[in-house]
């Protein structure tokens, strides 16, 4: 469908892409991934024609569409939220206004046997069956199912978009793109403006389009679930691996192993080479073979090794201090902003040693909760800190905290103490600051660049309570292993606001829920509160089917069960109790299945028919998961009906 051929772009000396190949296929999941620089942004920009080459070709069907977001988007200002995005069906929209002008036409027309008559019945004809293929008749559900995917509200609809802040802007601009159907999307970062359940509903539009996508994302699990296919950028070249994110880590350290393997037997082999030159070159004798031998290596093909990442960083908190049991509690607590309400009445506990993840929709308090803990905020009821509670906040706006005047690395000096200090260039090499970069004033550092500074600066001061609003915004994924490694080790008492599910993975152990003005508290972790949400919320379908059941039910007859009725019901308990006993079994098979896999892919990394069986294996696994939650709640439903 796309091809690139022999890309090749430089900038001066630099060569960002050499003789790139490959394609883009319909249906294909790609993910694109690559270093900071490495050029996944400038590829996309080529792909859509947006950026000069030096060489090669992209090749496109001239009837291609293609979807682009880029990360930073020019916003227009004077429409409502349901206008702008209808902006997305220009086509329709031109065709509607044609529509109506020739139905008024034939309204205010006498002429019925003309030829132009009949050409304008013959051109409303035509307008309407284009109309129709466009999917014309259902762009007001359309636009209206996108936005509330993407977390607007119904009441959303007629503001004027120039009210929402940066981050719902976006959403507008990827909903006008969704919309628009192309053949492919290059998605660059979408979910960076997203919460959890707007990145659940664009991974599930995602995984059923019938075009192709590209992404571009530092989130290992919207990745791993929309993908499966990985493009990475290395060293000026791209390189295909037909597996999702996951497997390609597993299969680039192999790729890696062997590619050091041939590189440290090249330069064996030049060593050798130049040794013989220097032994002989004024040697008479020898003057052929030295001639041979220079020749021969001015024709080596020079191989290539990506320095390696320095995985091996590990970064530690300080001992937390230590703090009274209770660590925050809030009773009885509101917050308005004028007269709108984000909190109603919420109490609120988190004792020393938890690890908690605040999360829910944009704009339902969880920030504004974060400011009210720093008492940055005032608000009416009760919420403190315990005793000698120390706090460590990173802030959505951390960057403006910054010393402008200090370089990167006295920002960090200034705060290093003891043997920490002999690590610091470490450190900012985890968030991404090497070389001449961590001379830099602070002043001349991107938003991104200043996020990342601030949280390395957090990582070495002593509290005993860290309260982190949306921490992963500007890392990529190295730097977030980084991070989470130094707070899976953390002693102290965590809150984390984030929607990035791989990162809370194992590493909260409570959730709590901001929804609806009120805070609710689960245990377990992000999986297991993600998990209960599609139960909770298939138990909320069928409590109103059964509610609406049971009114027609009461408009027919008096509720009374005969005998044969509750014969009938008996053998229904008895057949879903085997589903679920069958379900269980299976699961277990699976599961078994799953674990022995996992041992048989270290043992034979190389074995890709392990993979595609621990996959499938996986996919059947959830299934039967799914099918065995299914089951409960109909026996719930079946036992409660009684």
């Amino acid at each position: 469908m796309i091809a690139v051929n022999q890309l090749t772009v430089q900038y001066g000396s630099f060569t960002l892409f050499k003789e790139v190949s490959f394609m883009i296929n319909p249906r294909d999941r790609i993910g694109l991934v690559g270093k900071n620089g490495a050029g996944k942004t400038t590829l996309l920009k080529i792909i859509c024609n947006l950026h000069p080459i030096d060489g090669g070709q992209v090749t496109k069907p001239n009837d291609i569409t293609i979807g682009y977001l880029p990360q930073q988007v020019v916003y227009n200002d004077g429409k409502s939220v349901f206008e702008e995005t209808m902006s997305a069906f220009s086509e329709v929209l031109e065709i509607e206004h044609k529509m109506k002008y020739i139905e008024e036409q034939l309204i205010i027309r006498t002429d019925h046997e003309s030829n132009e008559y009949h050409d304008l019945i013959n051109q409303l004809s035509d307008l309407s069956q284009h109309h129709a293929i466009l999917g014309g008749a259902s762009i007001d559900s359309d636009v209206e199912m996108v936005l509330k995917g993407l977390g607007f509200e119904s009441s959303d609809f007629t503001r004027k978009s120039e009210e929402f802040s940066g981050g719902w802007r976006m959403r507008i601009e990827l909903a006008k793109v969704l919309l628009r159907r192309p053949n492919v999307f290059l998605l660059d970062e979408p979910t960076n403006h997203l919460d959890i359940e707007s990145i659940q509903w664009l991974e599930d539009f995602l995984k059923d389009y019938a075009g192709a996508v590209v992404l571009v994302s530092h989130d290992r699990a919207f990745l791993d679930n929309v993908t499966n296919r990985t493009l990475e950028i290395t060293l000026g070249k791209v390189v295909d691996y037909k597996v999702p994110f996951s497997q390609y880590e597993i299969l680039r350290l192999e790729r890696r192993e062997q590619q050091l393997a041939a590189y440290n037997n090249q330069q064996k082999q030049i060593d050798d080479i130049e040794d013989f030159i220097s032994r002989f070159r004024y040697k008479a004798t020898k003057a052929v073979q030295v001639q041979s031998r220079i020749k021969m290596l001015d024709k080596i093909d020079r191989l290539e090794v990506e320095p390696e990442d320095k995985g091996a960083i590990y970064v530690k908190f300080p001992p937390a201090p230590r703090s009274g049991s209770i660590v925050v509690e809030a009773v009885g607590m509101t917050k308005k902003y004028d007269e709108k309400l984000v909190l109603d009445e919420v109490d609120l506990k988190i004792e020393r040693g938890e690890k908690v993840a605040f999360v829910g929709k944009n704009g339902e308090g969880k920030s504004t909760m974060a400011k009210i803990i720093m008492s940055q905020l005032q608000f009416d009821g009760e919420c403190k800190l315990g005793h000698n509670v120390k706090v460590g906040y990173f802030a959505q706006n951390q960057a403006e905290l910054l010393d402008k005047n200090l370089t990167v690395f006295e920002t960090i000096d200034h705060v290093a103490v003891g043997d920490i200090r002999y690590k610091i260039r470490d450190i900012l090499g985890a968030f991404l600051f090497s070389g001449d970069n961590v001379d830099k004033k602070v002043v001349v550092l991107s938003g991104g660049e200043c996020s990342r500074l601030a949280m390395a600066k957090l990582l070495l001061e002593p509290c005993s309570l860290l309260l982190l609003d949306e921490p992963t915004n500007h890392l990529d994924m190295r730097s977030k292993d980084v991070l989470k490694q130094a707070l899976l080790q953390y002693d102290g008492t965590l809150i984390v606001v984030s929607h990035d599910r791989d990162f809370l993975d194992g590493l909260v152990t409570k959730v709590f829920e901001f929804k609806h003005h009120k805070i609710k508290e689960h245990l377990g972790g992000i999986y297991d509160f993600l998990q209960k949400k599609k139960i909770d919320s298939l138990r909320e379908i069928e409590r109103k089917d059964k509610i609406t059941k049971e009114k027609k039910e009461s408009q027919q007859s008096d509720n009374k069960q005969s005998y044969l009725d509750k014969k009938e019901f008996d053998k229904g308990l008895r057949k879903i109790k085997n589903q679920i006993t069958k379900a269980e079994e299976r699961i277990q098979l699976f599961e078994k299945r799953i674990a022995e896999l996992t041992g048989l892919m270290f043992d034979n990394a190389k074995d890709s028919k392990l993979y595609d069986e621990f996959s499938e294996t996986k996919k059947m696994l959830a299934s039967e998961v799914e099918s065995w939650e299914t089951l409960n709640l109909e026996l719930d439903m079946y036992e409660n009906s009684k």
